[in-house]
Protein backbone atom coordinates (compact mmCIF):
# COMPACT_ATOMS: atom_id res chain seq x y z
CA UNK A 1 0.00 0.00 0.00
CA UNK A 2 1.48 3.35 -1.06
CA UNK A 3 1.01 5.78 1.84
CA UNK A 4 2.87 9.10 2.10
CA UNK A 5 2.74 11.23 5.25
CA UNK A 6 3.51 14.97 5.18
CA UNK A 7 3.86 17.39 8.10
CA UNK A 8 5.50 20.29 6.31
CA UNK A 9 4.82 22.61 3.40
CA UNK A 10 4.69 20.74 0.11
CA UNK A 11 3.93 22.50 -3.16
CA UNK A 12 2.39 19.43 -4.73
CA UNK A 13 0.82 16.61 -2.72
CA UNK A 14 -0.70 14.74 -5.66
CA UNK A 15 0.74 13.75 -9.04
CA UNK A 16 -0.39 15.61 -12.13
CA UNK A 17 -2.95 16.11 -13.59
CA UNK A 18 -4.34 16.51 -10.05
CA UNK A 19 -3.13 19.38 -7.85
CA UNK A 20 -3.15 19.87 -4.07
CA UNK A 21 -0.91 22.46 -2.42
CA UNK A 22 -0.51 22.92 1.36
CA UNK A 23 0.46 26.10 3.26
CA UNK A 24 0.74 25.40 7.03
CA UNK A 25 1.14 28.99 8.27
CA UNK A 26 -1.20 30.91 6.00
CA UNK A 27 -2.69 32.70 9.03
CA UNK A 28 -0.83 34.06 12.07
CA UNK A 29 -1.33 32.71 15.60
CA UNK A 30 -3.36 35.80 16.49
CA UNK A 31 -5.59 35.34 13.44
CA UNK A 32 -6.05 31.65 14.28
CA UNK A 33 -7.35 32.43 17.79
CA UNK A 34 -9.47 35.33 16.54
CA UNK A 35 -11.23 33.37 13.80
CA UNK A 36 -11.74 30.22 15.87
CA UNK A 37 -13.52 32.17 18.61
CA UNK A 38 -15.44 34.34 16.16
CA UNK A 39 -16.67 31.51 13.94
CA UNK A 40 -17.61 29.35 16.91
CA UNK A 41 -19.89 32.02 18.34
CA UNK A 42 -21.28 33.91 15.32
CA UNK A 43 -21.95 31.27 12.65
CA UNK A 44 -25.45 29.80 12.45
CA UNK A 45 -24.38 26.18 12.98
CA UNK A 46 -26.81 23.36 12.18
CA UNK A 47 -26.88 19.65 12.94
CA UNK A 48 -28.47 18.26 9.79
CA UNK A 49 -29.58 14.88 8.50
CA UNK A 50 -28.08 13.32 5.38
CA UNK A 51 -29.03 10.24 3.37
CA UNK A 52 -26.46 7.47 3.75
CA UNK A 53 -27.01 4.09 2.11
CA UNK A 54 -30.72 4.90 1.83
CA UNK A 55 -31.11 5.91 5.50
CA UNK A 56 -31.35 9.33 7.08
CA UNK A 57 -28.68 9.89 9.73
CA UNK A 58 -27.33 12.90 11.59
CA UNK A 59 -24.07 14.23 10.20
CA UNK A 60 -21.10 13.57 12.54
CA UNK A 61 -20.32 17.32 12.68
CA UNK A 62 -22.09 20.69 12.55
CA UNK A 63 -22.38 22.57 9.26
CA UNK A 64 -23.21 25.96 7.79
CA UNK A 65 -23.37 27.34 4.25
CA UNK A 66 -22.81 31.01 3.38
CA UNK A 67 -22.56 32.79 0.05
CA UNK A 68 -23.97 35.22 -2.47
CA UNK A 69 -27.72 35.84 -2.55
CA UNK A 70 -29.63 33.05 -4.30
CA UNK A 71 -26.77 30.51 -4.14
CA UNK A 72 -27.68 26.94 -3.21
CA UNK A 73 -25.65 23.74 -2.96
CA UNK A 74 -26.85 20.14 -3.06
CA UNK A 75 -24.92 17.13 -1.74
CA UNK A 76 -25.95 13.85 -0.11
CA UNK A 77 -29.49 14.48 -1.42
CA UNK A 78 -29.78 17.66 0.64
CA UNK A 79 -30.09 21.20 -0.68
CA UNK A 80 -28.59 24.05 1.31
CA UNK A 81 -29.61 27.68 0.75
CA UNK A 82 -26.77 30.11 1.38
CA UNK A 83 -26.92 32.50 4.30
CA UNK A 84 -25.61 35.91 3.21
CA UNK A 85 -21.93 36.53 3.93
CA UNK A 86 -20.87 37.98 7.26
CA UNK A 87 -18.30 40.76 7.12
CA UNK A 88 -15.63 38.44 8.56
CA UNK A 89 -16.31 35.73 5.97
CA UNK A 90 -16.07 38.38 3.23
CA UNK A 91 -12.60 39.34 4.49
CA UNK A 92 -11.49 35.71 4.36
CA UNK A 93 -13.01 35.25 0.91
CA UNK A 94 -11.25 38.29 -0.54
CA UNK A 95 -7.89 37.22 0.90
CA UNK A 96 -8.22 33.73 -0.57
CA UNK A 97 -9.46 34.96 -3.94
CA UNK A 98 -6.38 37.15 -4.27
CA UNK A 99 -3.98 34.41 -3.19
CA UNK A 100 -5.58 31.65 -5.29
CA UNK A 101 -6.32 33.90 -8.27
CA UNK A 102 -9.86 32.46 -8.24
CA UNK A 103 -13.40 33.67 -7.66
CA UNK A 104 -15.51 32.20 -4.85
CA UNK A 105 -19.21 32.82 -4.29
CA UNK A 106 -19.83 30.47 -1.36
CA UNK A 107 -18.26 28.68 1.57
CA UNK A 108 -19.18 25.42 3.28
CA UNK A 109 -18.22 25.38 6.97
CA UNK A 110 -17.74 22.25 9.09
CA UNK A 111 -17.48 22.31 12.89
CA UNK A 112 -15.72 19.25 14.34
CA UNK A 113 -16.55 19.28 18.05
CA UNK A 114 -14.26 16.37 19.03
CA UNK A 115 -12.37 13.45 17.57
CA UNK A 116 -15.54 11.46 16.96
CA UNK A 117 -16.78 14.07 14.48
CA UNK A 118 -15.64 13.28 10.96
CA UNK A 119 -16.14 13.52 7.19
CA UNK A 120 -16.31 10.30 5.18
CA UNK A 121 -14.75 9.54 1.81
CA UNK A 122 -16.19 11.76 -0.92
CA UNK A 123 -15.40 13.88 -3.95
CA UNK A 124 -16.49 17.48 -4.44
CA UNK A 125 -17.60 16.70 -7.97
CA UNK A 126 -21.19 17.93 -8.05
CA UNK A 127 -22.31 19.36 -11.41
CA UNK A 128 -22.88 22.74 -9.78
CA UNK A 129 -19.12 23.05 -9.19
CA UNK A 130 -18.28 22.62 -12.87
CA UNK A 131 -15.29 20.80 -14.33
CA UNK A 132 -12.02 20.87 -12.36
CA UNK A 133 -13.14 23.28 -9.60
CA UNK A 134 -10.72 25.21 -7.40
CA UNK A 135 -11.46 24.71 -3.69
CA UNK A 136 -9.63 26.60 -0.94
CA UNK A 137 -9.78 24.80 2.41
CA UNK A 138 -8.89 26.72 5.61
CA UNK A 139 -8.60 25.17 9.08
CA UNK A 140 -8.72 26.73 12.56
CA UNK A 141 -8.40 24.87 15.86
CA UNK A 142 -7.20 21.34 16.54
CA UNK A 143 -4.99 19.52 14.06
CA UNK A 144 -6.80 16.82 12.11
CA UNK A 145 -5.64 14.10 9.78
CA UNK A 146 -6.73 14.59 6.16
CA UNK A 147 -6.49 11.78 3.63
CA UNK A 148 -6.54 11.58 -0.16
CA UNK A 149 -7.28 8.28 -1.90
CA UNK A 150 -7.08 7.47 -5.59
CA UNK A 151 -10.67 6.98 -6.73
CA UNK A 152 -9.85 3.88 -8.80
CA UNK A 153 -6.93 2.46 -6.83
CA UNK A 154 -8.10 2.65 -3.23
CA UNK A 155 -4.68 1.51 -1.93
CA UNK A 156 -2.97 4.65 -3.23
CA UNK A 157 -3.26 7.15 -0.37
CA UNK A 158 -1.71 10.42 0.74
CA UNK A 159 -2.06 11.61 4.36
CA UNK A 160 -1.43 15.07 5.74
CA UNK A 161 -2.02 16.73 9.11
CA UNK A 162 -3.97 19.96 8.63
CA UNK A 163 -2.69 22.43 11.21
CA UNK A 164 -4.46 25.47 12.61
CA UNK A 165 -4.19 28.44 10.28
CA UNK A 166 -3.36 26.26 7.30
CA UNK A 167 -4.57 26.48 3.71
CA UNK A 168 -5.05 23.54 1.35
CA UNK A 169 -5.76 24.33 -2.30
CA UNK A 170 -7.28 21.63 -4.50
CA UNK A 171 -7.76 22.18 -8.22
CA UNK A 172 -7.24 20.78 -11.73
CA UNK A 173 -8.47 17.14 -11.87
CA UNK A 174 -8.23 16.46 -8.12
CA UNK A 175 -11.97 15.95 -7.59
CA UNK A 176 -12.19 13.65 -10.61
CA UNK A 177 -9.23 11.45 -9.74
CA UNK A 178 -9.18 11.51 -5.91
CA UNK A 179 -11.54 11.34 -2.98
CA UNK A 180 -10.77 12.67 0.49
CA UNK A 181 -11.86 12.37 4.11
CA UNK A 182 -11.33 13.55 7.69
CA UNK A 183 -11.39 10.27 9.68
CA UNK A 184 -12.53 9.83 13.25
CA UNK A 185 -9.83 9.91 15.94
CA UNK A 186 -9.65 8.02 19.23
CA UNK A 187 -7.44 10.77 20.64
CA UNK A 188 -9.07 13.46 22.80
CA UNK A 189 -9.20 16.45 20.44
CA UNK A 190 -10.32 20.05 20.83
CA UNK A 191 -12.69 21.70 18.37
CA UNK A 192 -11.78 22.42 14.76
CA UNK A 193 -13.51 24.59 12.18
CA UNK A 194 -12.89 24.08 8.48
CA UNK A 195 -14.03 26.37 5.67
CA UNK A 196 -14.04 25.31 2.02
CA UNK A 197 -14.45 28.24 -0.37
CA UNK A 198 -15.84 27.37 -3.78
CA UNK A 199 -17.69 28.74 -6.80
CA UNK A 200 -21.18 27.42 -7.45
CA UNK A 201 -22.32 27.67 -11.08
CA UNK A 202 -25.84 28.99 -11.60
Amino acid sequence: MAIIVYRFMVKQLLPEPAFASYFPNFFSEGENNHYLQLLTSTINWKHEHITLFGKEVLQPRLTAFYGDKGISYTYSHREMEATIWTSELCILKEKLEKFCDSEFNSVLLNYYRHGNDSMGWHRDNEKSLGINPTIASVSFGAERLFEFRNYLNKKEKVKITLETGSLLIMKNRTQELYEHQVPKSKKPLETRINLTFRKILQ
